[in-house]
């Protein structure tokens, strides 16, 4: 259910509507907008729908929502979007975020390197894998907790905050002693324990879509992840498989505008896995600003020959640098700045 006051309704009012549907033993996320403050009942319908709600003083109308996912959809916000803050950098304004590093972290030279570089370029977050799901059990699968420790000493030299992937419930705890943000990845979309347990963490989570995901399948993930009481969620499009073969994945960018209708929260793109190949990742990060992306994830590496993970795709500094000078200008042709 989605409360909305009227104008005049005074915090004492405000409040004492959230007192009410605390004492029904449901829960209350507050939204103020400009003229009215929209309040979003959590809990199950049954349990709502007998409540006199639109008789509590302040209140101007009281709307079901109707779809599956409720605390994402769009309504839940009263038709505003969410922001996300990711250390110092807030996702879902006005401005184009850019997240870079390679896919993981093999030493304290490269991270660090690579950090400084992609900064230098004008990204604003740090990525890079500690913990790599990959598809053979052969293939370097990460450093680990050493991994997170050199992440944390880029971020001290730097300044940017890192976002990293979990992948097991068990490393919660140590990767919010490290990280500024989760990645829950394509693999996990739908492992439902996961998405509880970020759902109870401090940190935002940035959840990815899965390999074979509908837009509602993303949805109803995200949905266990507020559910358990975190807001702080992005959403990332990064490449669907279908029947071509072509390139690694197809990049779904119809998913940007639709998810923005649908839901409130911040839309992230990532070219890099979404095609898979070097040489095609410039055009398709230009598109998805132009779609309207709150943000896009690009993977960097200062030797892709060398690198143990996702080489082929990664672009050198100085690709990236001229990637975020082309980005720059189409986010400012769309009214937006990076």
């Amino acid at each position: 259910m989605i409360i909305v006051t009227k104008p005049e309704a005074t915090e004492e009012q405000v409040q004492h509507i959230v007192d009410r549907i605390l004492e029904w033993g449901l829960k209350a996320e507050v939204s103020k907008g400009a003229l009215r403050t929209v309040i979003g009942i959590i809990g199950p319908e049954d349990a709502v729908r007998e409540r006199p709600i639109a008789a509590i003083p302040g209140v101007e109308s009281v709307t079901p929502v109707l779809k599956p996912y409720k605390l994402v959809a769009r309504e839940f916000r009263g038709g505003n979007s969410s922001k996300v803050k990711i250390g110092n950098v807030t996702v879902g304004g006005g401005e184009v975020v850019v997240m870079s590093g390679p896919c993981s972290v093999e030493s304290r030279d490269q991270i660090t390197s690579i950090a400084h570089e992609i900064k230098k370029a004008g990204a604003t977050i740090l990525r890079g894998g500690a913990f790599k799901p990959r598809t053979s059990p052969y293939s370097f699968q990460g450093l680990g907790v050493e991994g997170l420790r050199l992440l944390a000493e880029a971020r001290e030299e730097t300044g940017l905050p890192i976002i990293t992937e979990i992948m097991d419930t068990k490393d919660l705890e140590v990767m919010e002693q490290y990280a500024d943000c989760l990645q829950v990845g394509a693999r996990n979309m739908q492992n439902f324990a996961l998405l509880k347990e970020v759902g109870r963490s401090k940190l935002p989570v940035m959840l990815k879509r899965g390999m074979s995901a509908t837009i509602k399948d993303l949805l109803m993930s995200a949905e266990y992840i507020l559910s358990e009481g975190n807001f702080n969620v992005l959403l990332c499009e990064r490449g669907i498989r279908t029947f071509e073969t072509y390139t690694r994945n197809t990049l779904d960018l119809n998913a940007v505008p639709v998810l923005q209708a649908e839901t409130h929260l911040p839309v992230i793109v990532d070219p890099t896995h979404g095609i898979g190949l070097r040489e095609h990742i410039l055009p398709m990060a230009l598109a998805a600003v132009a779609a309207g992306a709150d943000g896009i994830m690009i993977e960097v590496h200062n030797s892709p020959e060398l690198a143990k993970s996702d080489g082929e795709q990664a672009l050198l500094p100085d690709e990236f640098t001229d990637l975020v000078e082309r980005v720059r200008k189409v986010a400012q042709a769309v009214g937006r700045s990076l």
